[in-house]
Formats: structure tokens, C-alpha cells, sequence
């Protein structure tokens, strides 16, 4: 009897291992197709989809595609008449001129020069007491377009600090070093709050798209992207509270998100599950090889059919009221695919079987987008915006302090911001810049001048 329960003892413990060795296999063959690991984790030999066959043709512009030229412009700053002297044939002498004659023009950059203003501080002596009295003078060296150069090229184009000061040297002969521009980054942070506090506000009465990525040294960018901005923020943790500091503790509208543990607070109806994700977890359920891979094909094949009604609604050839009729009258969609989940939720994979039961249980947030406006079926905007965060962590290796932490916040919700709406971000941060430093209200982002059409 000993001997039979030291086997019985040693069979238990090699299906322990077997069980453990088959978690390690699935983990290590995770990747961004059916992970939510970042594709630039993946391995080179990582083939997303099929090869597709050689077209044999040359590199570059394919017969047909539309051209791409730079605009004539109606006054440029010189004209000159290329006039032929003789014929190209027979070289007889040519005189006259051409009523239409063919336009080509020559563009080039101006030669720079700073604009320097000399402010020359008089002392006068008091006629009564003595005392010297200095005439004011305006805080710092840089004027209001010098400093939006600076975080712009730091903000938006990913520079280093000592690489945008000497960029700035070399085109427009301003002596600068990587200290003043750290100063005009922690000065600019400052006075774009209450810009960014007014796109908070606003964002936070939207549906929005909500992502978050790691930047190093216990710090983690947040985004929000919405119809009428976007806002970023670094906080300190990835966790509720931070959510919570982003999105408003009374946020009422529909966050789309993955299914990260720190969104499962939310009230059903108020979060939309995004389907980038999900389809990657249908993936994972394929590429595990198991009782589970024919539930992932059923529900790639079912979720792929849903996104392609989908991309008819977004160009216009199928109606909102339409798709969501489909949802529930072609072949009952959405009792097809509970149908698939209540079958992969008793299959012999448990990993599946418990992804099948988590969206069983939580069914409505799948669907919200097809009946609430203003909610996409996936996350991919915030996870696109946040593409920027990530390349620049890459290259400085994140913040190094508070104050750069809420610079990069706020410049980069302003950036983004502009983008969107087609704003030119120079001209808006010079605005900014000149109305702080005159005492006047800063210019908003939520103000979308007539000529110019919101995204």
C-alpha cells in the first residue's frame, strides 16, 4: 500500500509539472497578435499575416496613383520671364511673349535672423530721499515664439533638450543651451494649466477611449481621447486612483477600454470592451492547440464578420440603425456568438473556458458602441496616441521629475489637441505664450475659429 501511494504521489506530481511546462510553452509563444505584450516585443520571426506574392514591380510611385505636387502660390516674391532667343529647330531669332505662359516656381528658405529687442533700464535718483529707482524690464531672455520653438521641438518632434538647443543655433543663430531649455519647458508646463484643465473639463463630458502605457521609474502616461480632445497624464501608479484622476470620480459616460482589472469598477452600460483586444484573446484560444482552438476560429470568424458591417458604417455605405439591426436579425448575431461562449465555456481548456464565462458575464459591454454615439468598437485611438509617449520613453528613458512629468502632459495634450481640430500647435503656444506673458486670458483650444473644420 505504500509503494502504490508513493506512485499515486509521483503521478500527481508529474501532471503538476506537465501542467506547468504547458503554461510555460503558451506563455513564451504570447505575442502582440494574441497578447496585449507591444509589437516591438514580438520576435523577427513573427509573420503577422501571409506573405503576399512579388508584384515585380519597381519601388516607388505605381502606374495610376494620384500626384502629389506643391501648390502654386498667386503672389510670389519675384517673377522672371524665361524667354527663348531662337527657335529649337531652325534657330531663327524669337521676339514676343506668351500670354500663358507655363508657371514654375522655386521655393527656399529665408535667410534667418534673430529679432532682438533691447530693453535699457534707466536709475533715477530721487530728488528727495536719494534712493535709485530702476525702470522694469519683462522676465527672462526669450520672447513668446523662441519659447514655443523650444517645446515644440522637445514636445512634439521628440528632440533632447541639448538637441533642440543646438538645432535653434544653427538655424537661427540664438545661443542656447539644454539648461535654458529645461527652464522653458518647466515655464511653458506651468502656463498651458489652465489650457489643459479647460480640455480636461470638456473630454470628461464625452465618450472616451482610455489607455495606459509604462514610462519607466515607477511612472505610467495615461490618455484620454475624445471627440473634442485629447488629454494625456503621468501619474504614479497604475491603479483606480489614477483612473479616477483622469477620467473624474463622476464620469458618466462610456469609456472604451481592454478588460484590465482596474476598469472592472465600472457600472455595466458604462464600459465598452474593446474588440482589437478580444480578438486577440480568440487568437490566444487558436494558437494554444487545444480543446479551445476551434471556439477562437468560431469567434475570429463571427467578430471579423461584425468589424466588417462595422467598417461600412465608419465609410458611409451602411447605415448605425442598419448595423445594429444586423446584430439581432441576420442569423441572430448576437445569439450566435453567446452560443459560441456557452460552448467554449465548457470546453477541456480551462484558460478558455474562463475567458468564455468573464464575457458571458459581462455580454453588454461588447455591444454598447453599436447603440451609444460617439463609441468605437475599439481602443485603437488611445493606443495610437499613446505611440508618442512610448518612442520618446524609448529615448530618454522617461520624466526625471515631477515638473517634467506634468510638461510633457500638458504639451503633449495641447499637441494632440491641435491636431485634431487642424490648428497650427506654433501659432497657438506662441498665442499662449505672449498672453501670459501681457497678463491677458490665455487663448482656448475648445474655440475652433469658423474656418477651420473640428476632426
Amino acid at each position: 500500500m505504500a509503494v502504490l501511494a508513493l506512485v499515486q504521489r509521483y503521478e500527481q506530481r508529474l501532471q503538476e509539472f506537465r501542467t506547468q511546462v504547458t503554461e510555460l510553452q503558451q506563455r513564451l509563444n504570447q505575442n502582440s497578435t494574441n497578447s496585449s505584450k507591444p509589437p516591438s516585443s514580438d520576435p523577427p520571426t513573427l509573420k503577422r499575416s501571409p506573405p503576399k506574392p512579388p508584384s515585380n514591380n519597381k519601388a516607388g510611385g505605381q502606374l495610376g496613383h494620384a500626384k502629389v505636387q506643391r501648390a502654386l502660390i498667386d503672389h510670389p516674391d519675384a517673377i522672371h520671364d524665361c524667354k527663348p532667343t531662337a527657335c529649337r529647330h531652325c534657330q531663327q531669332p524669337l521676339h514676343g511673349d506668351d500670354p500663358q505662359p507655363l508657371r514654375h516656381q522655386v521655393w527656399d528658405v529665408p535667410p534667418v535672423r534673430p529679432i532682438v529687442t533691447e530693453y535699457r533700464r534707466h536709475r533715477l535718483t530721487c530728488p528727495r530721499c536719494g534712493l535709485t529707482t530702476c525702470g522694469p524690464a519683462p522676465a527672462g531672455q526669450d520672447g513668446p515664439r523662441l519659447k514655443s520653438a523650444c517645446v515644440l521641438l522637445t514636445g512634439a518632434y521628440r528632440l533632447s533638450k541639448a538637441k533642440a538647443a543646438r538645432l535653434l543655433t544653427d538655424l537661427f543663430s540664438i545661443p542656447l543651451c539644454a539648461g535654458q531649455v529645461c527652464a522653458t519647458e518647466a515655464e511653458v508646463g506651468q502656463g498651458l494649466r489652465p489650457v489643459v484643465d479647460e480640455l480636461l473639463a470638456a473630454a470628461r463630458q464625452q465618450p472616451a477611449n482610455v489607455d495606459e502605457t509604462s514610462m519607466g521609474r515607477r511612472r505610467w502616461l495615461w490618455v484620454m481621447v475624445t471627440r473634442v480632445a485629447t488629454v494625456y497624464q503621468i501619474a504614479s501608479g497604475r491603479n483606480r486612483a489614477a483612473l479616477k484622476t483622469l477620467v473624474g470620480t463622476d464620469y458618466r459616460r462610456v469609456l472604451t477600454s481592454d478588460r484590465h482589472s482596474i476598469y472592472s469598477h465600472l457600472a455595466e452600460g458604462r464600459h465598452q470592451w474593446c474588440w482589437s483586444h478580444l480578438r486577440r484573446d480568440f487568437q490566444a484560444m487558436v494558437d494554444r492547440h487545444n480543446a479551445g482552438s476551434a471556439i477562437g476560429r468560431e469567434l475570429l470568424a463571427l467578430s471579423g464578420q461584425m468589424l466588417g458591417w462595422w467598417k461600412r458604417v465608419r465609410d458611409g455605405t451602411l447605415t448605425k440603425v442598419r448595423f445594429a439591426v444586423r446584430l439581432h436579425s441576420q442569423r441572430e448575431f448576437r445569439k450566435q456568438f453567446r452560443a459560441v461562449l456557452a460552448r467554449g465555456s465548457a470546453c477541456g481548456c480551462a484558460k478558455t473556458a474562463g475567458t468564455c464565462r468573464e464575457l458571458l458575464r459581462g455580454e453588454v459591454s461588447m455591444f454598447l458602441f453599436a447603440f451609444v454615439n460617439g463609441v468605437e468598437p475599439t481602443n485603437n485611438a488611445a493606443e495610437r496616441a499613446l505611440r508618442h509617449g512610448v518612442l520618446w520613453r524609448k529615448m530618454s528613458h522617461g520624466p526625471k521629475s515631477l515638473v517634467g512629468s506634468e510638461y510633457l502632459g500638458r504639451i503633449w495634450s495641447v499637441v494632440e489637441t491641435c491636431r485634431q481640430h487642424d490648428r497650427g500647435v506654433w501659432d497657438f503656444l506662441t498665442d499662449c505664450m505672449a498672453a501670459a506673458a501681457e497678463g491677458r486670458v490665455l487663448p482656448s483650444l475648445l474655440t475652433v475659429p469658423s474656418d477651420v473644420h473640428a476632426a
